[in-house]
């Protein structure tokens, strides 16, 4: 009987009927038992008793055995596979039919519409060579101002001689500029000298952009009044320096201008330099997309800065296939486009870099090779796979996007002595700097290096730059360098088996290097190598072993012919008194 104030009936019963039940079940299993048993059905599978040890070709039947297993293993996995796959597109073909019947008639219309005309057309492709070095082109002939941007890292590597060639030589009168970014990352002394050395040339004006702007389509929201005692956020990120110098600098160039129009400013330079960075610091949102990843802009986009002056943003320089490995890792986008992988170009940049300071910088102990150190850095930032085994992969990605982004501090050498190009002369530098308020920019320059909180010259890592960057302004060109790549592509791969163990820049100036060629000559004509009967002098310097015997040292007379041998190669102190002894009781 259902207890009035409970939900459900109580399940509990007396012990008669419980042993009642618990008996009648057990009768039944046990005529089910019995019948199964003159039936002969037995319940109990055999156990499979496997190859006997004495059994001939056990090996090869066990082998068969296992390949049987994950053959069928794999047909399994293929099936379930297949499955999820139908499904998936099950699903979608339901939510695009649903999809389809809530939008209205006139919707469709347009999107069929849209549809037909794209593919008439067929639109650009946004990743093609040609796209992004005719968008270049657009961007340097609708400028009044090509504003070259450098990283300060490494500013001369930066340098696109044709790009700078293509300004000075155009027929409309285009100054070309120089802007020093990411000086925060670079010692403040070697921003000073790269500073005075560019300025031989082109106006140069120290900029630290802003890596923490806010999107403009994201609503501001409602924040609570912030009392005067709490400390705001005066990161190294937020913070800005060389905005108003630029801001005012390009200001009084277009107030000296004759024409009415604003001033058109193309922001001009290779991947991952801070062009877009840039704009978005002066204009104070994000106007242009900018992140680690390098080659997000694809087209010229214009931006409003001033009431006179406009910014224009710019694909990146495309770095020709004739420049070096290490320009190439930096500057090209052969990684993001598959040419290269993430582990080759790691590679080409330890070896433009000392040892000691990116073993202090990541904090990993020695390494032989790039492959170590990637192994030893994901260890270290626990970058691990299944089984714990470390992914030098994501290592690498890592390690890279350090060295382009806004992060690590590396700086090159300063050439104060260097030459110009064959483009630049006097009266070019002269008219490239007439209009600009240069002691204005100087002073604002010096205010800049004030603010910046630069790092310590031991904290940051010296890479060997390899001179300016060849790049692309048209598909013609680089059709020119891809006949001349097959050649310096095979002459690193012959440097490539050479050189098993990788070595660092400092290691490249040692002697041993130039013993390699005579060691392998020495082995080619090991044949023809007759030994003479005239002793050679041998020091303990250069033995290998511990226990070489010297027979310089204990014998001041000749030695017989039959000895000689031993003087050429390092032998067990043991090995040569026996042979002695025997030759001496003959």
């Amino acid at each position: 009987m259902k207890r009035p104030k409970l939900k459900k009936a109580s399940k509990r019963m007396s012990c008669a009927k419980r042993y009642k039940i618990q008996k009648k079940v057990r009768e039944h299993n046990r005529k089910l038992r019995k019948e199964a048993k003159k039936k002969g059905v037995s319940k109990r599978v055999k156990k499979d008793p496997g190859v006997p040890s004495s059994a001939p070709f056990k090996e090869e039947v066990l082998r068969e055995a296992e390949q049987r297993r994950l053959q069928i293993e794999e047909e399994k996995q293929r099936k379930r596979q297949a499955k999820k796959e139908e499904r998936a597109q099950k699903r979608k073909k339901e939510r695009d039919d649903a999809k389809n019947e809530t939008e209205p008639k006139a919707k469709k219309a347009r999107q069929d519409n849209s549809r037909k005309q794209s593919e008439k057309k067929g639109g650009p492709d946004k990743n093609s060579k040609q796209y992004l070095c005719s968008e270049l082109n657009k961007v340097i002939n609708a400028s009044d101002v090509v504003m070259e941007v450098l990283d300060a890292r490494d500013p001369l590597g930066c340098r696109c001689p044709q790009l700078e060639e293509a300004v000075v030589q155009s027929d409309g009168k285009k100054k070309l500029i120089f802007l020093l970014s990411k000086i925060d990352l670079v010692p403040k002394e070697k921003v000073e000298r790269w500073i005075q050395c560019l300025q031989r040339e082109f106006p140069v004006v120290a900029f630290k952009a802003s890596t923490q702007i806010q999107d403009k389509t994201v609503q501001a929201k409602k924040s609570r009044i912030v009392p005067s005692n709490e400390v705001l956020d005066r990161s190294r990120g937020a913070a800005c320096f060389g905005n108003g110098c630029l801001t005012e600098l390009l200001t009084r160039f277009a107030a000296n201008m004759e024409s009415e129009a604003s001033l058109r400013v193309g922001v001009v330079g290779f991947p991952n330099v801070g062009k877009s960075s840039v704009i978005n610091t002066m204009k104070g949102i994000l106007a242009c997309n900018a992140g680690v990843k390098r080659g997000l802009t694809k087209s010229m986009q214009e931006v409003h800065i001033l009431k006179n002056v406009k910014l224009i943003d710019s694909p990146g320089v495309l770095a020709s296939p004739s420049n070096p490995p290490a320009s190439m890792a930096l500057r090209s986008l052969q990684v993001e486009e598959g040419q290269e992988t993430v582990l080759e170009a790691v590679k080409t940049l330890l070896k433009q870099c000392d040892k000691n300071q990116i073993m202090l910088q990541y904090n990993v102990p020695d390494f032989r090779n790039s492959l170590e150190f990637l192994t030893l850095f994901a260890k270290k930032r626990g970058y691990l796979l299944k089984g714990g085994v470390p992914n030098t992969e994501q290592s690498a990605t890592v390690f890279l996007a350090d060295w382009t982004g806004a992060k690590l501090s590396y700086h090159s050498k300063p050439q104060e002595n260097q030459s110009l190009p064959a483009y630049m002369s006097d009266t070019v530098i002269s008219e490239m700097k007439s209009g600009w308020d240069l002691n204005y920019l100087e002073t604002g320059n010096q205010e800049t290096l004030k603010g910046v909180k630069f790092p310590s010259l031991a904290s940051s890592i010296s890479f060997i730059s390899k001179g300016p960057t060849a790049g692309l302004l048209s598909v013609n060109d680089n059709a020119e360098d891809k006949a001349e790549a097959p050649t310096t592509e095979g002459e690193e791969k012959q440097n490539d088996e050479n050189t098993e163990p990788e070595q660092t820049a400092e290691e490249t100036n040692k002697p041993e290097e130039t013993e390699k060629p005579q060691q392998a000559s020495f082995k080619k004509k090991a044949a023809h190598v007759q030994f003479q009967s005239v002793p050679t002098d041998i020091s303990l310097s250069t033995t290998t072993t511990d226990d070489a015997y010297d027979f310089n040292t204990d014998f001041k007379r000749s030695l017989p012919r039959k000895w000689a041998l031993f003087a050429c190669f390092p032998v067990p102190r043991s090995c040569v008194i026996m042979f002695m002894r025997k030759t001496v009781n003959k």
